[in-house]
């Protein structure tokens, strides 16, 4: 009788619980909604959902408003959401480092598929291979060849461990059986800096921040790291055809949610996310950024999608050796 009755008890907890959540998705959204971004104002991520906030407050009835909450390689900005309540009204913007956190840090305060649940991929971010102007070399061939004449002697810029600037850089060494030297900066701006006044002899960097030193012959591009050319550089080849067949390593920008978020509330944000980002004026912006803008895959694929990168990326830095942060 006891068993009967906690059994009894669990599931009418259960139905209450549904009902609750069902209730929450049938009236969602009830106030405003949050976009959480795990860097400064001022970059693409950040100016892309800024331009998409507004349209998205009209076609949901409620504000939307953006919450930058940088610092700690994004796991700040991860653990609040993932604690957040399930309830669709606050999202992450998740940059690739929630990819590869997982094997960054010795522990992280949430498990990132357990806690939270994919919503919408916006854009992927290509990187451009850029080199100083005086580096002896004017394609992806000839930096390999002089990487192995010269191997630990030529240096590369990076925005710290694990970003996706330092990765790529690190699958590049590791596709092509070269080996250069990581030079670590607080940020991409200062470490493109040291690239142009030749400090530095190379670097991975967002191809739309660096276009206007391409075009000023400031550094020299020899590839991006898309699989295809990029829009806002159509004249820089993929890396993939430049000499290191199927190098491809781009950045991605997904919106996520806990992952007890009802899923009715998961699809609702799903569509009208798909609807704004397609939208002309934040498509051609995203472009205008050096962004490439995608079509989402629904909800379930973009789980999939994340374990793929964690394990593809978890393998990249293991094999670079990178130090585990605390």
């Amino acid at each position: 009788m006891i068993r009967r009755s906690i059994l009894s008890a669990a599931v009418l907890a259960g139905l209450l619980l549904s009902a609750v959540l069902g209730g929450r998705a049938q009236d969602f959204p009830t106030g405003p909604i949050t976009f959480v971004v795990p860097f400064p104002p001022g970059g693409s991520i950040d100016a892309i959902l800024r331009a998409m906030a507004p349209k998205l407050q009209e076609r949901m009835g409620r504000p939307v408003v953006i919450e930058n909450r940088a610092g700690g390689g994004g796991v700040i900005a991860t653990a609040f959401v993932a604690k957040s309540p399930p309830d669709g009204h606050t999202l992450f913007a998740a940059a690739s480092l929630l990819a590869a956190n997982p094997k960054l840090y010795r522990a992280l305060p949430f498990d990132t598929l357990k806690d939270l649940q994919m919503v919408a991929l916006l854009f992927h971010t290509p990187l451009a291979l850029v080199v100083n102007p005086d580096l002896p070399v004017k394609s992806v061939s000839e930096l390999i060849a002089l990487l192995k004449a010269k191997p630990d002697q030529i240096s590369f810029a990076h925005s710290g461990p694990g970003s996706s600037l330092h990765l790529a850089a690190e699958l590049f060494q590791s596709m092509t059986g070269t080996k250069m030297n990581g030079v670590a900066y607080r940020g991409a701006p200062q470490g493109l800096n040291d690239v142009m006044a030749g400090h530095v002899s190379l670097m991975f960097a967002d191809t739309g921040t660096v276009v206007a030193q391409i075009a000023a012959g400031k550094v020299r591009a020899l590839g991006v790291t898309s699989t295809t050319r990029v829009p806002v550089a159509p004249d820089i080849p993929p890396i993939a055809e430049a000499g290191v067949p199927g190098f491809d390593a781009v950045g991605f920008t997904i919106l996520c949610v806990p992952s007890a978020t009802p899923n009715a509330v998961v699809d609702r944000l799903h569509a009208e996310l798909k609807t704004v980002a397609a939208m002309p004026d934040i498509h051609a912006m995203s472009i205008r950024l050096g962004t490439i803008p995608v079509e989402s895959p629904p909800p379930a694929e973009l789980q999939k999608f994340l374990a793929t990168e964690i394990e593809r990326w978890g393998g990249i830095i293991e094999r670079a050796g990178v130090a585990k942060s605390q």
